[in-house]
Parts: C-alpha cells; sequence; structure tokens
C-alpha cells in the first residue's frame, strides 16, 4: 500500500530542517573553534595591547632639542621640502644628533629637512639608524638586525610611507627592539618580549594579523568579514535549533538540565549555554563583522583637508617663528627643555605646541606668551568646518560622557565639544588647551559606538569607570561563550573522530 505524500510545507519544513541541522552541524566544528580562539585571544588583549609607540613614550625617547643648531626657519624648511601648502603636520625634533623639520603632507607624503643647512634627508643607513636607536633609548647595547618591509609588529598600513624599516634590537633584559624609518630616521614603533609573546596570543589571532594577510589590506578585509559572516551564520542556525529542542512546559523523558533539554553531557552544555548566552554571542559576533566598516557605511572620524584648513586659517607654506635663536627667545621662560615643538595653525593663530618628556604646553608664535584661546572663539573658528550649517551649541564637558571617555586610551579632559545643525548632527571636539581639533561625530559614528564598541568592548560608562567591575563582566560573558564553543569543539572532533572510526 503507498505511502501518502506529505503536504508540501511539512515537505518544504523537513527539509529546511534537515539542512539547518547539517549545516550548524558541520560549519560549528571550524566556527566554534574560531569563536573559542577570538575569546581567548580577547581576553589577552584586555591587558596587552598591540605594539604601538605613544606620543608620550616617544616624547621621553627624544634627545632635548638642540635649539642653538636650528639654523633654518620653518618657512625655508617648507620650501625645501617643495611644499605649496602648510602640511597637515609640522614639527622640529631631534634625529639622533641632528635637529631636523619633519613634515607630512595632506597626502600622507613624510619629509624630514635638516634645520641646519635645508637638506632633504630620504634615506637612513643601519649604521645611522642603530645611532638614533642609542641616543632614543640610551641603550648601550644597541645592534642593527635586519631592513625589512614589514614584519609581524609592523604590519598595519600606517606606517607604509616609512617603509623600508631598520629592526635595531636593545639587548636589554625586556628584549626591547625599535623600528627607525630608512626614509626619514624616525623611530617608528618598540615592542618588547613579553608584548610579542602576548600579542601572539591576544591580538594577531583575534585580528587575523598574520603578515602575509594584514600586507594585503583588501583581502585582510574579506577574510575577516567572510570568517565571522560565517560564524555569525553558526550561532544564528544554533540558536534557532536550540529553541526547536527547548523543552519549558512538556519536557523530555530522559532530558538534563531540568527536563528543558533533550540532550546529556558535553550536548547539555552546549544547548542550554548557547541558548543563556546567545543574545551575547550573536550580538559580539556582529559587532565583530561591523570592525572593519562593510561597505563604509559609517564615516570617518576626522574631518576632511578642506575643512580642517579652513578651521586652521591658513594654507600658505608659512609659519611666523624664526630660526632657533628666535625659537629660544620665545621659550626663554620653559623650565625643562623641549624635545619637540609642534608648529601649527589654530583657528587662525599660530601656535607651538611644546613637548617636554612629561608635558606638551602651547605658546603663541609670535609672543611666545601662553596660548589663551576662549571657549567662544574657537567656537567660531570651528564653524568654519562646515559653512553650510550653523553652530547650535558648545560645552566645556570635563567629565566623560557616553561618547567621549576613556578606556584603553586616554581621552583628553576638559574638551570642547561644539555642535552644529545639520542633518548628520555633527559635532567637533577640540582641545581648549591648544586648539587642536581631536576628532569628530556624526549620528552615524554615534550609532557605531552602539553596534561596535559597546556591544564587542561593553564599555559602558560606569563599567568602564569602576574597571574591576569591567574586567568581572567581560571575564563573565566571555567565559559563556568560551563554554558555548568549546563544547562545539568537543562534539565536533567527538562525532568526526566516530565517524573516522565507522569508516576504519
Amino acid at each position: 500500500m503507498a505511502s501518502t505524500p506529505l503536504p508540501w510545507r511539512e515537505a518544504c519544513w523537513r527539509f529546511t530542517r534537515r539542512w539547518l541541522y547539517l549545516v550548524h552541524r558541520w560549519a560549528g566544528i571550524a566556527g566554534c573553534l574560531l569563536i573559542a580562539m577570538w575569546f581567548l585571544s580577547g581576553l589577552v588583549m584586555m591587558y596587552v595591547a598591540f605594539p604601538a609607540l605613544t606620543d608620550t613614550e616617544r616624547h621621553a625617547g627624544l634627545p632635548p632639542l638642540d635649539l642653538p643648531g636650528v639654523r633654518i626657519t620653518p618657512d625655508a624648511a617648507m620650501a625645501s621640502a617643495g611644499l605649496t601648502r602648510f602640511p597637515r603636520s609640522l614639527r622640529l625634533e631631534m634625529m639622533g644628533a641632528h635637529p631636523v623639520y619633519r613634515m607630512i603632507d595632506w597626502n600622507g607624503k613624510p619629509y624630514t629637512i635638516s634645520a641646519r643647512d635645508a637638506a632633504r634627508i630620504e634615506q637612513v643607513d643601519a649604521a645611522a639608524a642603530q645611532a638614533i636607536a642609542h641616543r632614543f633609548s640610551g641603550a648601550a647595547g644597541a645592534r642593527w638586525v635586519e631592513t625589512a618591509e614589514r614584519d609581524q609588529w609592523t604590519v598595519p598600513n600606517g606606517l607604509n610611507p616609512w617603509r623600508p624599516l631598520h629592526r635595531i634590537a636593545l639587548d636589554d633584559a625586556a628584549g626591547s627592539e625599535l623600528y627607525v624609518s630608512a626614509r626619514t630616521g624616525e623611530v617608528m614603533r618598540d615592542t618588547n618580549r613579553a608584548e610579542r609573546f602576548w600579542n601572539w596570543l591576544g591580538a594577531v589571532p583575534h585580528w587575523l594579523y598574520f603578515t602575509p594577510v594584514r600586507a594585503d589590506p583588501p583581502l585582510w578585509r574579506q577574510v575577516v568579514l567572510w570568517t565571522s559572516g560565517a560564524c555569525i551564520a553558526v550561532a544564528v542556525s544554533g540558536i534557532w535549533i536550540g529553541w526547536l529542542r527547548l523543552r519549558v512546559r512538556r519536557r523530555f523523558a530522559h532530558g538534563s538540565a531540568g527536563g528543558t533539554s533533550p540532550y546529556h553531557g558535553w550536548m547539555a552544555w552546549h544547548h542550554v549555554a548557547g541558548l543563556a548566552a546567545s543574545l551575547f554571542l550573536l550580538a559580539w559576533l556582529a559587532s565583530g563583522w561591523l570592525s572593519v566598516n562593510p561597505n563604509q557605511w559609517f564615516p570617518g572620524r576626522a574631518f576632511a583637508q578642506p575643512a580642517l584648513e579652513r578651521y586652521a586659517g591658513e594654507t600658505l607654506p608659512r609659519f611666523p617663528a624664526g630660526d632657533g635663536t628666535a625659537l629660544a627667545s620665545l621659550l626663554s621662560d620653559t623650565t625643562l627643555p623641549p624635545r619637540e615643538i609642534r608648529l601649527a595653525w589654530q583657528a587662525g593663530v599660530p601656535v607651538m605646541l611644546v613637548a617636554t618628556a612629561a608635558t606638551t604646553h602651547a605658546y603663541h608664535a609670535n609672543t611666545g606668551a601662553p596660548l589663551a584661546l576662549s571657549a567662544q572663539t574657537l567656537a567660531q573658528a570651528a564653524a568654519q568646518l562646515m559653512p553650510d550649517a550653523t553652530v547650535a551649541g558648545h560645552d566645556l564637558l570635563h567629565e566623560d560622557d557616553a561618547y567621549w571617555y576613556s578606556h584603553h586610551q586616554p581621552r583628553k579632559l576638559p574638551v570642547l565639544r561644539v555642535r552644529f545643525d545639520d542633518d548628520c548632527a555633527t559635532w567637533a571636539y577640540i582641545d581648549p588647551d591648544t586648539g587642536n581639533l581631536l576628532g569628530r561625530s556624526d549620528r552615524s559614528r554615534r550609532a557605531y559606538r552602539w553596534l561596535f564598541h559597546a556591544a564587542h568592548s561593553w564599555d559602558f560608562g560606569w563599567l568602564v569607570r569602576h574597571r574591576p567591575a569591567w574586567d568581572a563582566t567581560v571575564w563573565l560573558l566571555s567565559l559563556a561563550g568560551l563554554v558555548v564553543s568549546v563544547s562545539g569543539v568537543v562534539i565536533g572532533w567527538r562525532r568526526l573522530f566516530r565517524g573516522r572510526r565507522r569508516r576504519a
């Protein structure tokens, strides 16, 4: 007697459910391995960041500025570099024992000009790099190791204009190494043995920052998008299956976890923990997918060049400060020898940002007096950032808020927030002490703050301000994610091993 065919809806549902189980089972093996790795490496990243040379470290390492040795004015240095516009960055510092002007134009190209004779410095050999590293670190054992385009600790593409890089080992107890640009002689990065070790367990696997992949930015973005996207699919299918197999009122006869799950052992852990942590896990994976800004949905955090030049109030390559004698006279009241002098136009005013080993102070370049720009003056200058909008108001923030807060990196406080009435509700953040434009925010960036930073790092205000509470929260959530992913790995491994035994 022929069997009665199933209604088409039931047949379609059975087919869909079968493939749902198959996809989750086999894709979940690799997916759970990745998810477990991401949680473990994320815990390491809470305490060890990817190697980078901070401004504080750079200022501490730079030798005191030899102002008497500065015989060239900023205007002459910019002319020697061939600049036709005031550069994005202009600073005076030491290159070993040699005072130099360092500039970055609006295309991101760096220039180094001797402050003694205006000669362009375009190549720094290994011996010179070793001497620079010795003066920067004070380590007697500084020695050249290699010159390379990139290695594991110099993969970020922001270093591209300064490549190749000389790697200098300091032979100290910490196993420190410095990277010196072969083009400009700048110390670009520092690492130590502990940083390198922990980053192999932290940022490198978490960001998929393996040199061959990260060296190709489009490839790296696609790898991150597809791996995290596949893991999202695994999580969604797992949550769906978990709900299908859940019983609350009608319990399984031999179920575990109080009868709500039909599984035992590792399967029960995977089922129950997966449901309990489902929303967190899905939000965490989705926010990781958003970290590379797919399709450029979210705009950048900086204003474009025309807006920055309007705010500066000057585009020509000129600056009123003179040579080292004039600079020494202007800075005669400073008590500590400067390590760096950054020259900039802020709100139409020529400003010298003088950094010592510990602090940075702003001075008016015409008079040498401490800079004093009122909030009203800065807000009026900020209006030039968006000439098609008007300033809706400005606030001087003395404490962190939901969008300007310190977490792994400190934020400048107080900070002036200038609000515009444009369609995107743009905000500009300005340092009231120096006039530096610190950042830009709009509705899209503020949405990204919640979709990525909050969902991925849990950097909510109260938790961030009470760091032990934040640590405990992230550890607890990560352990829940590890229970789900590790149990999935064990289940998958057992299934693969059992299948292999049956074939044998």
